[in-house]
């Protein structure tokens, strides 16, 4: 058919005293029914940081947010729990930013499970993605194989493009994007259902810091907030005290003759260092001789791409470029020289991937570094449990290498968290500025989690906002006691009718709305033909007519007498049919 509906007929419903009627007679009317229920169910980051994946079910449709793999798993264990769900049911895919927690499961959700809605994303998220996953076809080390290069051909061309603000619709679901800040591209997702918002922030920041925007405050509230709650209570320093701790640091390791290991992800926070670490040796001509590498040769790829979307940067980066400077062009940042031309006998900085130390060149770095005392670690992010940065914040006094070797750590090694995630401070203005009446949160430790529940609920009514912190794979039902709405339309609409009087009608359901209309206008409403049929059964029945019609009449509705059975009667005949 033209378009998705469900009709039945509503044949002799009287309006109950529950029932109301709205709007002037002989214009649209709207009649008001039921109730429904909305499930929010975390296949992933539900208690914990990773594999994000959340998804909703409301009124017949199904969104699902992100589609990350863990960074402290590999192989299929890094999934998010996806047998929880048919993936044929789910309408629509949205994903919030290009780091692999939140978008490294796509190739394996988009090309091996039966998955056929649309996928949607920023222009910046897909541009990057497509080059991370290229790099990322085998997770982990030797668990084979989840999916291959064409998958991912396969996968990126069914990924649509969407702008901040752009109001696009699929199957009822109405959606559009904010800007999230934590990195380039980055959004906050709206979805509305039946006339009820659901916001998902992924991962976000309201602080702008050297080239990126704060996230945005939502103009429409939401009924339903799915939050982030990566650092639970604590609330971030100062950008302008963080970075000078963080250059302190830096400076003090190259001043005693040691190098610095700063694990980044190849985009994202790291070039928000760049610009800090570019600047502070411009500043510092002592430093002008000490090597600034910057190790991943994806990043120089990606570095291409922010030089496209310094658009949606802020004001730094756009008026440093409207004077014709590239503010990507760095003056002391160099590319880290081949593993045959890498001498590490002079004290040096090297900003290196992967950020949580869980394998590759900064991993390598540590395991060669870690044992000399006047060497440094300079961690600037947020480290998952289960992962080797998460590991060193006990400042444990060896490490086992790759190689099931045991080394001594003797470096020190400082925090200075530029992680782009939303605080406490930055979670309770941003949940005071948009009032939504169930705030669920993801994406954070489980302590964390229920820290930040229990903080965030005394500052409310318990009665006018709820906090909850669902596990994976622990569904959360919501229920909207807003009554669903039904426009009368057509000849229905041309007289209100009275309290008790029966209405015969039908009722469309399209896109999640209601419509009620005779049937006689059908044709002239939706692109459907009413059709009639007339059916006629013959049975044995013994008694007289009279009773007959009286049995018949408590269920249907009886016209007058036909002839053959006024004969009938007279005649006396208690046997034929008719």
């Amino acid at each position: 058919p033209p378009f998705s509906f469900l009709a039945y007929a509503a044949r002799r419903h009287t309006m109950s005293s529950t029932t109301h009627t709205v709007a002037a007679s002989g214009g649209p009317q709207e009649v008001r029914l039921g109730e429904d229920v909305m499930t929010v169910l975390p296949l992933g980051s539900g208690c914990e940081v990773g594999r994000s994946a959340v998804v909703v079910k409301f009124k017949g449709s199904t969104v699902m947010f992100d589609c990350g793999v863990h960074p402290g798993r590999t192989g299929y264990d890094a999934l998010p729990f996806f047998d929880e769900i048919d993936p044929t049911e789910v309408d629509l895919l949205l994903v919030t930013h290009f780091h692999m927690d939140h978008c490294g499961a796509l190739p394996f959700f988009l090309q091996k499970t039966g998955f056929g809605g649309r996928t949607f994303m920023t222009h910046p998220t897909k541009a990057v993605c497509k080059l991370l996953l290229h790099d990322s076809v085998k997770i982990g080390h030797d668990d084979g194989r989840m999916w291959d290069e064409a998958d991912l051909v396969a996968a990126m061309d069914r990924i649509e493009l969407i702008n901040y603000h752009q109001v696009l619709s699929h199957k009822g679901i109405r959606f559009w994007c904010y800007n999230a800040g934590h990195v380039l591209g980055a959004a906050m997702f709206m979805i509305e259902v039946g006339g009820v918002r659901v916001l998902y922030t992924g991962d976000f920041s309201r602080q702008p810091d050297r080239h990126l925007l704060g996230a945005e405050t939502p103009t429409d509230p939401p009924h339903v907030l799915i939050v982030e709650s990566t650092y639970g209570v604590m609330s971030h320093e100062p950008r302008e005290l963080r970075e000078l701790r963080f250059t302190a640091a830096v400076h003090a390791i190259l001043q005693r003759g040691g190098k610095c290991l700063i694990p980044v992800f190849a985009l994202g926070r790291s070039q928000e260092l760049l610009l800090i670490l570019d600047a502070y040796w411009r500043d510092h001509p002592e430093l002008h001789k000490v090597p600034l590498y910057y190790a991943s040769g994806i990043a120089k790829r990606c570095m291409r791409i922010y030089q496209t979307y310094i658009n949606m940067m802020n004001e730094n980066i756009r008026d440093a470029h409207a004077t014709g400077r590239n503010p990507w062009e760095f003056e002391f940042v160099r590319n880290l020289p081949s593993s045959a031309q890498f001498n590490d006998s002079q004290p040096m900085v090297v900003m290196a991937s992967p950020g949580m130390l869980q394998q590759g060149l900064s991993r390598e770095l540590f395991e060669l570094w870690c044992s000399d005392r006047r060497n440094g670690l300079v961690m600037p992010g947020y480290s998952v449990v289960g992962t080797l940065a998460n590991h060193l914040l006990s400042e444990p006094k060896e490490i086992q290498t790759s190689g099931g070797d045991w080394v001594a750590v003797n470096l020190t090694i400082t925090y200075v968290s530029f992680s782009a995630h939303s605080d406490f401070t930055q979670t309770s203005e941003f949940i005071s500025a948009t009032r939504p009446r169930h705030v669920i949160h993801v994406h954070g430790g489980e302590e964390e989690m229920k820290r930040l529940a229990r903080a965030l609920a005394k500052q409310y009514n318990p009665k006018e906002v709820e906090f909850l912190t669902p596990q994976n794979c622990q569904p959360v039902q919501l229920r909207f006691p807003g009554e669903k709405i039904a426009r009368v339309v057509g000849s229905l609409a041309e007289e209100e009718p009275s309290d008790g009087a029966p209405l015969e009608a039908l009722l469309l359901l399209k896109e999640n709305k209601y419509t009620l209309l005779a049937p006689a206008d059908l044709h002239t409403a939706t692109d459907l033909a009413t059709t009639r049929l007339l059916q006629r059964p013959r049975f044995r029945f013994e008694r007289p007519p009279a009773a007959l019609l009286s049995a018949v009449g408590r269920i249907f509705e009886v016209g007058p007498p036909q002839p053959a059975l006024l004969l009938a009667e007279e005649g006396g005949g208690g046997g034929g049919g008719g």
